[in-house]
């Protein structure tokens, strides 16, 4: 089912609440307004919130001849969407799952999704470094994957998180592309300037400490908070914002030197 993927994208960190999903969504989204296909997979099982960013609660997976369809964020179908929330009976359910069942579902998001031909595809992970990952990677053995963009945000305690996420990857053989900064200031709503309400700096250091590519600094902007839900690119509803033009500097470290 990966075999038309062009270009795989993991977004992983190793502690929660630092902004993966709100990214994962907002990148697909850029690289779509670029003018690429892009398919989106949510894998956090307990906490999947990429249905509720995109707008895209209570759409149903359909089932064909070749496995599961993904749901169409746009009427282009230029971005596809899969998360184990399009398959749950109520958007409250919890999921109360043992390792073999994840293992398991996980699996079948990676082999049985008809994903056709994408430019690429963007794995938003919950945190951690448990069986999520590890089942992840195994069945990407085969299929070329571009790396990890690994996600911090200033503080010491979420560096030192994300510090155990890129052992994890030079321990299982997963590139890391780069560090993006999360939540790097508060860019004021009226003035518009760039204040730290945060420790500054913690994915620069995490970057030249582990001799990993930096990549970008996003920094906290209420106009963005606005658009959760509205499956709404910052690229189009704020083009002249400072969190557009980081986003428009990402997709161009990530597509610089691919031929998408």
């Amino acid at each position: 089912m990966l075999e038309g993927v062009k270009h795989v994208l993991l977004v992983l960190s190793g502690k929660g609440g630092v902004g993966k999903s709100t990214i994962s969504t907002q990148l697909a989204l850029a690289l779509k307004e670029s003018g690429f296909k892009v398919g989106l997979l949510d894998v956090d099982l307990c906490g999947p919130s990429v249905p509720y960013l995109l707008n895209l609660e209570g759409k149903d997976v359909h089932q064909s001849s070749d496995g599961w369809v993904p749901v169409f964020a746009d009427t282009e179908q230029r971005l596809s969407v899969m998360s184990i929330g399009f398959l749950l009976k109520n958007q409250n359910d919890s999921v109360i799952w043992r390792g073999p069942k994840k293992t398991a579902m996980i699996k079948q998001f990676l082999t049985d999704v008809v994903w056709q031909n994408l430019d690429y595809l963007i794995i938003d992970t919950p945190p951690g470094t448990s069986d999520e990952h590890i089942t992840v990677m195994e069945n990407l053995k085969n299929v070329k994957c571009d790396g990890a963009i690994l996600i911090t945000t200033p503080q010491a305690v979420a560096v030192d998180d994300v510090l155990r996420e890129v052992t994890f990857c030079r321990k299982t053989g997963i590139p890391i592309i780069g560090i993006v900064e999360n939540m790097s200031g508060f860019v004021c709503p009226s003035c518009e300037e760039c204040t730290n309400i945060f420790s500054s700096g913690g994915g620069t250091v995490l970057s030249e400490m582990v001799k990993v590519p930096f990549l970008v600094k996003i920094p906290i902007d209420p106009q963005v908070g606005r658009l959760a839900d509205k499956a709404q690119s910052v690229l189009i509803t704020l083009p002249n914002s400072q969190v557009a033009q980081v986003f428009r500097k990402l997709v161009e470290e990530l597509t610089k030197s691919k031929e998408a």
